[in-house]
């Protein structure tokens, strides 16, 4: 990257001679990897059908900057750890995020960028999300035999005025509380929403959405809805046993539930008070709360160790063993949590930071394709090894922040990449795995 600046820093000494640098290197790049993430990008067609379904209102004789560049230079830089616009005041003239959004110029300045996000519309972030679902979908070379859907919430904290941010009392901040929903690792929605809401607020239309798309494509797919007891919703739970969809979700406990499993709950005490061992006693039960128009099956699991009694419990409409569905399947939605842990920590999902609704909304889904570009090379290029399941910000330090000289002229970019690098071996065999697929 190229600093036009003098200041020297010194060092202290090494054998004798003087230390000193500064950040006249010119043609130098720490992210050479983000070409990486343009192979990824043109493997899976992201931005290039994201940006052709994207209205622009500018007058196209006086842009130089296309919606679809900006859009890679956006997510680009997101992957690669840079989530400020303050970021592209210097990063817009790195050669090597140049080559990969298709560049040989500066990019869009922070200012561009900003009206770039500011120009979004509800429309705009509908194309996103759908697209999104493509992604998946493509990501499959033959029809699927289950999907299992697994619906999340968490808090976004927000320090400023923002439009829809909210006090909630559970996570004692002002925040939003945006709904994700993924398959495995990959992401299918990203959705912003205030935190004065029901958190189940929105899951049912999503589901909705969701299921038809995909029973149109695989007609024969088992679908899974997975949540915590938030989405325990009873009007959710019957239209899902109306159109054949599965579900395993969690269920709060109350004094009813509870006086129907006192048996399974006051064995466990006993066993423990016998043994001094942790116990984990399952059953189950038939339940409907007052709003409910019929009796469901809902897992108990009655538990208790040293810390006291903590059973648990689980509405499902699928058949088998109560320990197996909720040991293997329902505690599983656990790593929903972990990517969505990715979202915020790796990728910035939690920059909601404009005034407006829609911009923040965008930001959340420039994160989700960030995402969904990492996730692509996982499957499709980290196959088989060590970082096969590996988090984003690992995949980005290992794979990502590499170290070149560059040199560019009319024929050809070459990236002189650091001979010190130790994944080179890792390296090459993901760029191999990528051109392939």
């Amino acid at each position: 990257m190229t600093v036009c600046t003098t200041e020297s820093i010194e060092f202290a000494r090494c054998k004798r001679r003087k230390v000193v640098a500064d950040f006249g290197g010119g043609e130098i790049t720490s992210d050479a990897g983000v070409l990486l993430l343009s192979q990824a990008d043109k493997r899976l067609r992201l931005t290039e059908r994201i940006a052709s379904k994207l209205s622009d209102s500018r007058c196209k004789g006086k842009c130089d900057h296309s919606i679809r560049d900006m859009l890679r230079q956006r997510v680009y830089a997101l992957a690669q750890g840079y989530e400020d616009l303050n970021d592209h005041i210097t990063m817009r003239k790195d050669t090597a995020l140049q080559t990969a959004v298709g560049r040989d110029t500066d990019l869009a300045s922070d200012s561009t960028l900003c009206r770039f996000e500011n120009q979004a519309t509800g429309h705009s972030c509908w194309q996103i999300s759908q697209e999104l679902v493509e992604v998946f979908i493509e990501s499959h070379q033959k029809p699927p035999k289950e999907l299992i859907l697994d619906f999340d919430c968490t808090d976004d904290p927000v320090h400023g005025e923002q439009i829809g941010r909210f006090f909630h009392g559970y996570y004692d901040n002002y925040c939003f509380l945006p709904l994700y929903v993924f398959c495995g690792r990959q992401l299918l929605a990203a959705y912003l929403r205030p935190s004065n809401i029901d958190p189940a607020r929105g899951a049912w239309a999503i589901l909705r959405l969701l299921s038809e798309r995909l029973r149109q494509v695989w007609p024969k797919v088992k679908i899974i809805l997975r949540a915590d007891s938030g989405f325990c919703r009873h009007r959710m739970l019957t239209w899902c046993d109306k159109h054949g969809i599965d579900y395993i979700v969690g269920f709060a406990k109350n004094s009813c539930l509870l006086a129907e499993a006192r048996h399974l709950i006051h064995q466990a005490q006993q066993q423990f008070a016998a043994s001094g061992d942790k116990q984990r006693l399952f059953g189950e039960v038939r339940y409907a709360a007052g709003t409910w128009k019929y009796a469901r099956r809902v897992i108990v699991k009655a538990e208790h160790s040293g810390k006291g009694s903590n059973p648990r419990f689980v509405v499902t409409n699928m058949s088998g063993d109560g320990a197996m569905l909720y040991d293997q399947l329902y505690c599983a939605r656990g790593e929903a949590e972990n990517r969505i842990k990715e979202q915020q920590l790796d990728l910035f999902a939690d920059r909601t930071s404009c005034m407006n609704w829609v911009p923040n909304q965008l930001r959340v889904l420039l994160s989700a394709l960030a995402y969904t570009l990492m996730e692509a090379i996982r499957r499709l290029a980290l196959k088989g090894s060590q970082l096969a399941r590996a988090c984003c910000g690992t995949i980005r330090l290992k794979l990502l922040k590499i170290g070149a000289v560059i040199v560019r002229n009319t024929r050809r970019v070459y990236l002189m990449l650091s001979s010190a690098y130790p994944n080179q071996g890792l390296f090459i065999r993901a760029v191999t795995q990528l051109r392939a697929s």
